[in-house]
C-alpha cells in the first residue's frame, strides 16, 4: 500500500488529493514553483519541495526535478493530478523505472490512448460505436478529399495527439480542405510535437457526454454513470452536470457497458473517462482521458464515492472497494468552473456553503492568482434531488461567492444556468455560440 505520495501538480487538484491522503493516513508531499511558494497546497502538505522557477517547463513539467523531489522526500508514489504530465507516458515510465508507483494507468495504456487514431481503432475493435471517418492517420490532401467525398461535409480535422481544441478544425467547403490540413498540422506540431491528423464526420451540435470509470489491477472495472459537459467555450468546459438531460436509462446502460468493455480489454488501472458525442439515440466514441478529470466531484456527489481514494488504492494494488451492483446514482449534481479573467492578489475570499454545496479551490485571503498557469481558481459543486432544484441551488451558491481583487466569470455562469435553453436542457456543444449570437 502507498504510504507517502508526491502530488506532481498545483492548485485545487493538489489540495483535493492532499485531503484524501490525510483521510487515508498517507503522507502528502506537495511541489511548488517559485510563483506558488505561498499556495494553499504548500500550507496543507506534510512536506513541500520547490521544483523550479515559475514557468511550467522549468517546474511542473520538469520531470527530473519532480522525480528527484519524490526520491529525496522518501515517497513511494507520484500522483500526476490533471494537466501537465498527467497523460505523459514517458513520465509514467520514468516514475516506474525509478521504483516508484505511478497513480494512473500503465505507460503502454497511456501511449495507446494518447494517440487518438489508435484509441479510435481500439474502441472500434472492441465494439464501441465510433464516428465515421478516416481509417487511421491522413497523410495527404488527395486522401483527405476521398474521405470527405465518402462521408460527406462537414468534417472535422483533429490532431492525433490532441487535446483542449488544439489542432482541431472544421471543414465546411471542399476547397478549404488543403489549407485546413496545413493549419491544423502546424498547430498540432507546435502544441504536441506531432502533426499527425485524422478526419471524422462533423456532428453538428451534439451533446458531449462522458462516462466515469474506476478499474483495478485484478480485472475489476465499474462505471459511475455519466457527466454532461456540453457547455463549452472554445472546447473548454464551463459547466458539467449529472445525469445528462438527454441520456435515458437504456442509453446509460449501453454507454457504460461499452466503456467498461474497452477498459477491461486494454487492461486499464485507475480512474479514467471515456468521452462520447451523443446525437439523438446514438452515441459515438470520441476519446479517453487517462486520468482523473477536473469535473470528477460531480460524480462523487451523486455516488458518494471518493474517486481519488479509489484511484490511489488501485495504484497500490488493492481491489476496488465497490462493484457495479454497489453503484447507486442518487439525485442530480452540477459543477461550475470559476475562472480568473486576469492574475492578481485575492484581497478577500468567501466560499459559498450550505446544504449539499461543495467548493474545491486553492484560494484564501491574500492568495496569489498567477499569470503563469491555468485560469481555474475554484469549482462550485451542488447536489439536489432534481435538476430544477440543482439549478436553483447553484444560483444561490454563485450569489454567495465573493472574490475581491481578481475578476472572475461568476456572472457569466449565472447567466448560462439561468438561460431558458439551459433550464430546458435544449442545447448542445454550440450553446455558448447560440446565446451570444455568434455564428459558425
Amino acid at each position: 500500500m502507498i504510504k507517502s505520495l508526491l502530488i506532481a501538480n498545483r492548485g485545487e487538484i493538489t489540495v483535493r488529493v492532499i485531503r484524501t491522503c490525510k483521510e487515508m493516513g498517507i503522507r502528502a508531499v506537495a511541489v511548488y514553483s517559485e510563483a506558488d511558494r505561498n499556495s494553499l497546497g504548500v500550507r496543507m502538505a506534510d512536506e513541500a519541495v520547490c521544483i523550479g522557477p515559475p514557468a511550467s517547463r522549468d517546474s511542473y513539467l520538469n520531470q527530473n526535478n519532480l522525480i528527484s523531489a519524490a526520491v529525496l522526500t522518501g515517497c513511494d508514489a507520484i500522483h500526476p493530478g490533471v494537466g501537465f504530465l498527467a497523460e505523459r507516458a514517458d513520465f509514467a515510465e520514468r516514475v516506474i523505472n525509478e521504483g516508484l508507483i505511478f497513480v494512473g494507468p500503465s505507460p503502454e495504456v497511456i501511449r495507446l490512448l494518447g494517440d487518438k487514431v489508435q484509441a479510435k481503432d481500439t474502441a472500434k475493435k472492441y465494439g464501441v460505436p465510433v464516428i465515421p471517418g478516416s481509417d487511421g492517420a491522413v497523410s495527404d490532401v488527395e486522401e483527405a478529399k476521398k474521405i470527405v467525398k465518402d462521408i460527406g461535409l462537414p468534417v472535422i480535422v483533429k490532431a492525433a495527439s490532441g487535446g483542449g481544441g488544439k489542432g482541431m478544425r472544421i471543414v465546411w467547403k471542399e476547397e478549404d480542405i488543403e489549407s485546413t490540413l496545413r493549419i491544423a498540422s502546424q498547430e498540432a506540431e507546435s502544441a504536441f510535437s506531432d502533426g499527425t491528423l485524422y478526419i471524422e464526420k462533423y456532428i453538428q451540435n451534439p451533446r458531449h457526454v462522458e462516462i466515469q470509470l474506476l478499474a483495478d489491477s485484478h480485472g475489476n472495472v465499474v462505471h459511475l454513470g455519466e457527466r454532461d459537459c456540453s457547455v463549452q467555450r472554445n472546447h473548454q468546459k464551463l459547466i458539467e452536470e449529472s445525469p445528462s438531460p438527454v441520456v435515458s436509462d437504456e442509453m446509460r446502460k449501453r454507454m457504460g457497458e461499452s466503456a467498461v468493455r474497452l477498459f477491461k480489454e486494454i487492461g486499464y488501472v485507475g480512474a479514467g473517462t471515456v468521452e462520447f458525442l451523443v446525437e439523438g439515440d446514438n452515441f459515438y466514441f470520441m476519446e479517453v482521458n487517462a486520468r482523473v478529470q477536473v469535473e470528477h466531484p460531480v460524480t462523487e456527489m451523486i455516488t458518494g464515492i471518493d474517486i481519488i481514494r479509489e484511484q490511489i488504492l488501485a495504484a497500490g494494488g488493492a481491489k476496488l472497494s465497490v462493484t457495479q451492483d454497489d453503484i447507486d446514482l442518487k439525485g442530480y449534481a452540477m459543477e461550475c468552473r470559476i475562472n480568473a479573467k486576469s492574475p492578481g492578489k485575492v484581497k478577500s475570499y468567501y466560499a459559498p456553503s450550505g446544504f449539499n454545496t461543495r467548493v474545491d479551490s486553492f484560494l484564501f485571503n491574500n492568495a496569489e492568482v498567477s499569470p503563469f498557469y491555468d485560469s481555474l481558481v475554484a469549482k462550485i459543486i451542488v447536489k439536489a434531488d432534481t435538476r430544477e432544484e440543482g439549478i436553483a441551488r447553484m444560483l444561490r451558491a454563485l450569489d454567495e461567492l465573493e472574490i475581491d481583487g481578481v475578476a472572475v466569470n461568476t456572472e457569466e455562469q449565472k447567466k448560462i444556468i439561468a438561460h431558458p435553453l439551459f433550464r430546458n436542457g435544449d442545447f448542445g456543444t454550440d450553446f455558448i455560440n447560440r446565446i451570444e449570437g455568434g455564428d459558425r
